[in-house]
């Protein structure tokens, strides 16, 4: 057979065998190879949004031509693979970690215990004991590898209802702050909790968790007949990249006997830089830690984490057996993911994070960090340049917060020009509420984004001045 690519050919009475034979796989990865490095390779050329904004799947069906095929169905919406991408928090998609997914959802080994699958469990661990060391935990610590950092929130969540409150548990209080990522609150509504047990405390100028008024509102509620059991501090909230004060945090939690859990998402890949790690002072000394791997470490969506300082507390939060499972061996418990999490049919989710990290090498991601918080200095100092333009934040992260100042409506004046600036199509911006103010978002965080986006962003807003 030739080495050269094969254009995919579908059998003559139009149905592929479930089980395709060599042939037709070859031809059917050579089609999805070429449809994904012609897309790759043209990513600056396109659009950051399609002109096509409508749910309408093509009406050729993949026996007509498969990469005509794919091509329509990614024809719309946000290219979010594109580097001038800059909202929201945007995704990295490494190739290396979808490489990985493939292998995995190819050999499909079940993913969630380590009798069925012993390297892959192991390998998974591994991942879960890196992250645990970057957050600066002990031997005993654990965790598990989710779908995102909502589902890692949830899990911390239910760890610490468990580890902390009786087994009637509604008077139970959490606190969080009114900056703090909307998956917190949604993971207490899904573990039991109503909105008479979530304190949102206002932020400061800085956006962050206030210390001070968080400790007078644990005292009011103790006087009151609640249990105060839960600080989620942010590491990084996607309005503004802000990062709370996390070492008082842990002392109110400490003195007051409170789980304290750090939603560092957007954050915590900042540890493998030393900016990020003199920012994050604080954050070890939290019950629990979620990470989010396709962020900061540019992994493909899906790929997110949770550590928890004392594995056992989650085990405890987690583990139920049925009868129709093996008799498995408990010193394991923390090698079992269905052990850990919510779920129980998973794919493996180790090799997705570990493959890049082998095959490009820890230095490559602290560099590609740190040039991110590079950029965003320039960023920041380009913005207050300019007369017409108001920065709202002093970036921690790589978030960049302003607006045009207004002459007469700010808000309408302010979604005109961030319209103006994403009509160019050459970036994406979003925007967000703060303080009750219309203000738009520069977020920098793909591998692909680099000092030539930055200076298409600034050409972009000051074309869109008026």
């Amino acid at each position: 057979m030739s080495d050269e690519p094969r254009p995919f050919r579908w059998p003559t009475d139009g149905n592929l065998p479930l089980e395709p034979d060599l042939e037709q796989w070859s031809a059917l990865t050579d089609t999805v190879k070429g449809f994904l490095a012609r897309a790759l390779t043209h990513l600056d050329d396109g659009p950051t949004l399609s002109a096509h904004q409508t749910g309408d799947l093509p009406s050729d069906t993949p026996h007509e031509n498969l990469e005509e095929y794919l091509r329509a169905l990614f024809d719309s919406g946000f290219d979010t693979a594109h580097p001038g991408f800059m909202a929201y928090i945007p995704g990295g998609g490494l190739v290396t970690s979808a490489l990985a997914d493939w292998v995995i959802k190819t050999m499909n080994r079940y993913g969630t215990a380590y009798f069925a699958a012993p390297k892959l469990a192991e390998l998974e661990y591994q991942v879960v004991r890196l992250f645990a060391d970057w957050v600066g935990y002990g031997e005993h610590a654990g965790g598990v590898l989710t779908t995102g950092g909502s589902l890692a929130n949830f899990t911390a969540m239910v760890t610490a209802r468990r580890a902390m409150l009786p087994e009637n548990f509604l008077q139970g209080v959490m606190y969080c702050s009114d900056q703090t990522h909307h998956s917190v609150m949604k993971a207490a509504n899904l573990a039991g909790f109503s909105a008479r047990n979530i304190r949102v405390m206002p932020s400061d100028a800085a956006y962050r968790l206030q210390p001070e008024p968080l400790l007078e509102q644990i005292a009011t509620d103790l006087r009151d007949g609640y249990l105060p059991f839960l600080v989620v501090a942010s590491a990084g909230t996607t309005n503004t990249g802000s990062i709370d004060p996390l070492p008082e945090l842990a002392d109110i939690c400490a003195e007051q006997h409170l789980w304290f859990h750090v939603d560092a998402a957007y954050g915590g890949a900042f540890l493998l830089t030393k900016r990020g790690r003199q920012r994050l002072v604080g954050i070890k000394r939290a019950d629990s830690v979620t990470l989010d791997p396709h962020k900061g470490l540019f992994m493909p969506y899906g790929t997110g984490g949770v550590v928890v300082k004392d594995r056992d507390r989650l085990i405890e939060a987690h583990e139920l057996r049925g009868d129709y499972m093996p008799d498995l061996d408990r010193e394991r418990a923390h090698l079992d993911p269905f052990s850990l999490s919510v779920e129980l049919s998973r794919e493996h989710r180790g090799l997705k994070v570990a493959l890049p990290l082998m095959l490009h090498g820890k230095q490559a991601f602290t560099d590609a960090l740190d040039e991110k918080l590079d950029l965003t200095d320039k960023l920041s100092d380009a913005l207050r340049a300019i007369p017409e333009i108001e920065v709202l934040n002093n970036p921690e992260l790589t978030t960049v917060v302003f607006r045009k100042l207004p002459e007469r409506d700010a808000e309408a004046e302010n979604r005109a020009f961030l319209d103006r600036i994403n009509a160019g199509n050459k970036v994406y911006l979003s925007p967000t509420i703060l303080k009750g103010h219309f203000v738009l978002r520069v977020s920098i965080l793909s591998h692909r984004t680099h000092d030539k986006e930055l200076n298409t962003v600034l050409a972009e807003i000051q074309r869109a001045l008026p």
